[in-house]
């Protein structure tokens, strides 16, 4: 994966000076912007594959430009941020965000992190799950739904819907696997593992979010289901 382009958006100097160094040792192309609207303006021109988002920027916040990135790109976005509250951390992951790192950190840690959420984006999934879909492997169609894995395309009645990298990744395993139950902590090992806060909520946040993307009416589901006290499956059809 050298060679990746990383995006940090931040205003500290220091910060982006010393995760700079860490990066480029790591063989990745590193570009930098310290204002939330020319980040957005930036995405379009170097296309990333993974940004380091702040949230307190001098134009507009962190979770200002998440809501604009994603309009733009699925890439990974990790938020490093010293705002510690529970609250600021499921509203990262709420407007699609697939990480985030509370300041101070260590610079070595953040680029292992990177590394791990470079590998899943790239990889997709390779776990031991067996395929039970019907559809052609790289191509799911159900009912409205057109999910394509390897232009990472979702559709909705033949429109595009933007998904972050976490979220276009739970769609996936769930719709590969129709009518299988997922319970919440398997779900959670399947998609963010180590990469993650270890914060079970982050589950019903993607699902609640993938629900408002996908569903007709996200109130009451048709793809997505909830089993109460057993977890979530994929409804192929009305059979």
């Amino acid at each position: 994966m050298a060679g990746e382009t990383i995006f940090i958006i931040d205003d500290d100097l220091d910060l982006k000076s010393i995760l700079r160094m860490y990066l480029v040792k790591e063989g990745y192309r590193v570009i930098t912007s310290a204002v939330g609207i020319d980040a957005v303006k930036l995405v379009d021109l170097h296309k990333p594959r993974l940004i380091i988002l702040d949230i307190l920027l001098p134009d507009i916040d962190g979770y200002e430009v998440c809501r604009l990135l994603r309009q733009k790109t699925n890439a990974p976005i990790l938020f490093v941020s010293s705002k510690e509250e529970d609250f600021d951390k499921i509203l990262a992951h709420k407007i699609g965000g697939d990480d985030y790192i509370t300041k101070p950190f260590s610079p070595a840690v953040l680029v292992a992190k990177v590394q791990a959420h470079l590998r899943r984006s790239t990889a997709g999934f390779q776990h031991d799950y067996v395929q039970t879909s019907k559809v052609e492997k790289s191509i799911l169609i159900f009912q409205d739904l057109y999910i394509d894995k390897i232009s990472c395309t979702v559709k909705v009645k033949n429109r595009h819907i933007t998904l972050s990298a976490k979220e276009f990744q739970l769609l996936c395993l769930l719709a590969e696997n129709p009518n299988r139950v997922f319970n919440v902590e398997q779900i959670f090992d399947m998609i963010w593992g180590e990469d993650s806060l270890g914060d079970y909520r982050t589950v019903m946040v993607h699902i609640s979010n993938l629900r408002k993307k996908i569903e007709p009416n996200p109130s009451e589901p048709i793809y997505i289901l909830t089993l109460r006290g057993m977890g979530y499956k994929f409804k192929a059809s009305d059979q």
